[in-house]
């Protein structure tokens, strides 16, 4: 029997473009538009269902929640703030907290007004100063209700997508550009972390436990050569830890910049380098049969213990860590419960082994839009039939119940 501790957050995670539907102001809805790219439309129509989904969530025995806010519909233009939207989204965490699901929430996941992306978004060097506007506003008003804060999501598939293989808005193919991206990001978080505690402190509150959301890989060598093993140990080093690291950097008052460390993990990706060169150790990859694996329905490897070997990687840190991402789109439901069995186990082998895990927010509640793959990929604990918005609670959903309810993993 494997038993995790009373006090773990147990729940899954939203982000609100993909769930709300019609985030008309955001960057990523007009380039919908330019492009003629799948459209994300009303998505899941979250933005008004959501007292629904977290009856859902609460009838699933979840006592955690990670929501993001909409950048673009709190300052729909530049330096014009929403009180109304505002409200929305405390009327949402309000709904979290009857429901009594501690609310995780994401100030950036992806999307940006379009006004910011005109200026050039994260490029800009006044980035920073207009993101802790906006943080400062959401924080102020939201500050009562709201312990855990993620600044950032995914800043390397942000600046990777976006700046490298330029699939995403703005798709603008520039490694000097990403480098100043990732560099403005990283300023932000920290700024960020300064603000929020500031905040929380001028209220008088419980000091806030504030992270960035990474997404990590399990960089595994195929044939275990030399030259694989060195190009899985770089590119674990610069993709898992580079941006964790670059953010350490900016020390505050000799103070961390994190209060714990979240993480997204979904899968694994196999090495085979042909050379030594820099294309071959940063991009060549094995794509022979010698060690198959399941994979979810994107041919993603499915590769629980990459989680472990990660999480005991980031001991050095010395930080308590949230999964605040981890998930499988498949039409297999056996599949969805075989995967989050089998990454909740490597989890509790890691605890075992002295990491603080606080808390396992499976990706996501309910199917949604997923970028630029569009509707058809099935991640949700909940199906939604995207004619009638209606939604199905999923069979793994309801034995993940029996987890987050008793804190006991059993088949």
């Amino acid at each position: 029997m494997i038993k995790f501790p009373k006090n773990f957050l147990w729940g899954a995670a939203t982000s609100s473009y993909q769930v709300e539907g019609n985030n008309k102001n955001a960057d990523w809805w007009q380039w919908e538009k330019r492009t003629g790219k799948i459209q994300s439309g009303n998505a899941c129509r979250h933005y008004e269902l959501y007292e629904e989904d977290f009856d859902i969530a609460r009838n699933l025995s979840h006592n955690a929640h990670r929501i993001s806010i909409e950048w673009s519909r709190i300052e729909p233009k530049e330096g014009k703030f929403s009180h109304k939207e505002l409200q929305h989204y405390l009327d949402v965490i309000l709904a979290l907290r009857r429901r009594n699901l501690e609310p995780v929430v994401t100030l950036h996941h992806f999307t940006n007004p379009a006004w910011f992306s005109k200026k050039g978004g994260w490029a800009n060097l006044r980035s920073t100063k207009y993101f802790l506007r906006y943080s400062e506003f959401i924080v102020k008003a939201l500050s009562k209700h709201v312990h855990y804060w993620i600044t950032i999501n995914e800043p390397t598939i942000y600046i990777s997508h976006a700046y490298i293989f330029g699939v995403w808005p703005p798709q603008e193919k520039s490694l000097i550009k990403a480098a100043q991206v990732e560099e403005n990001l990283a300023f932000a978080h920290a700024q960020a972390y300064r603000l929020i505690h500031k905040i929380y402190k001028k209220f008088k509150l419980l000091a806030p436990a504030v992270s960035i959301a990474q997404n990590v890989m399990a960089f595994v060598p195929f044939a275990n050569s030399p030259k694989n093993r060195v190009a899985a140990y770089l590119r674990d080093k610069a993709y898992n830890l580079g941006f964790i690291e670059r953010v350490m950097h900016h020390n505050i008052l000799r103070r961390k910049p994190l209060d714990f460390i979240g993480i997204n993990y979904y899968s694994r990706q196999m090495v085979s380098v042909k050379d030594f060169g820099i294309g071959s150790m940063a991009m060549d990859v094995c794509y022979d049969k010698h060690h198959r694996v399941a994979k979810n329905s994107l041919g993603w490897d499915i590769y629980p213990q990459g989680l472990l070997d990660i999480l005991l990687e980031l001991k050095t840190y010395d930080l308590p860590v949230m999964i605040t991402e981890n998930g499988i789109c498949t039409a297999n439901d056996n599949q969805r419960w075989k995967y989050i069995y089998d990454h909740l186990k490597y989890i509790h082998c890691a605890m075992e082994e002295g990491v603080v895990v606080i808390g396992y927010l499976y990706w996501s509640l309910l199917d949604n839009f997923e970028w630029d793959k569009g509707f058809k990929p099935r991640f949700g604990l909940v199906d939604i039939n995207y004619k009638t918005y209606k939604r199905r609670v999923r069979t793994s959903a309801k034995k993940f119940a029996k987890v987050c309810k008793t804190g006991i993993l059993a088949r």
